[in-house]
C-alpha cells in the first residue's frame, strides 16, 4: 500500500484512513447489511483500481484504509461509496427505506497516513535551492 503509484499526470503516494457513520433512526441495521457494505465498497474500489488495506464495518460507522489518487479525488470516492451502498441496501432491505432519508449521514472523517512530519516537508522545501538533490528522508 506504501507504493507510489500513477496516472498520466500524477505521482502519488496517498494513503486515507476514512470514518463515516450510518443514519440509525433509533434502529440497530441487520448485520448481513453491513456485509453487504464491504462487498459494495470493494465493488466500487476494484472499479476505480484504488487498493484497499483494510475495511471493517461496525453497526454504526464504517471504517476504510485505502488509497486515492488526487485527481480523482477522496471526497468522490467517498460519495460514490456511500451513494451505491445507501442504494442498494435500502432496495434490498426496505425497512431502512422507509425509516431514513439516507443510510449514511452526510459527514465523514479523513486523514492522511505515515509520511514525514509537516516540519521535515516545510525544512525540505526550504533549502531545495541549497541542495538540488536530497531525497525525502524515511517516514516511519
Amino acid at each position: 500500500m506504501d507504493e507510489v503509484r500513477s496516472n498520466n499526470n500524477v505521482v502519488y503516494r496517498r494513503n486515507f484512513h476514512e470514518v463515516w457513520c450510518r443514519n440509525t433512526g433509533g434502529r440497530s441495521p441487520p448485520a448481513r447489511s453491513m456485509a453487504d457494505s464491504k462487498k459494495i465498497i470493494r465493488e466500487v474500489r476494484a472499479e476505480r483500481d484504488l487498493p484497499i488495506e483494510a475495511i471493517e464495518t461496525m453497526p454504526d460507522h464504517v471504517h476504510l484504509l485505502v488509497v486515492c489518487d488526487p485527481q480523482f479525488g477522496i471526497h468522490r470516492l467517498v460519495k460514490q461509496i456511500k451513494g451505491r451502498s445507501s442504494r442498494l441496501l435500502r432496495a434490498e432491505f426496505p425497512h431502512l427505506k422507509s425509516r431514513l432519508p439516507t443510510l449514511w449521514t452526510n459527514s465523514y472523517f479523513v486523514a492522511t497516513t505515515g509520511g514525514a512530519t509537516l516540519e521535515i516537508v516545510k525544512h525540505y522545501v526550504e533549502n531545495q535551492r541549497n541542495v538540488s538533490s536530497t531525497p525525502l528522508p524515511p517516514h516511519g
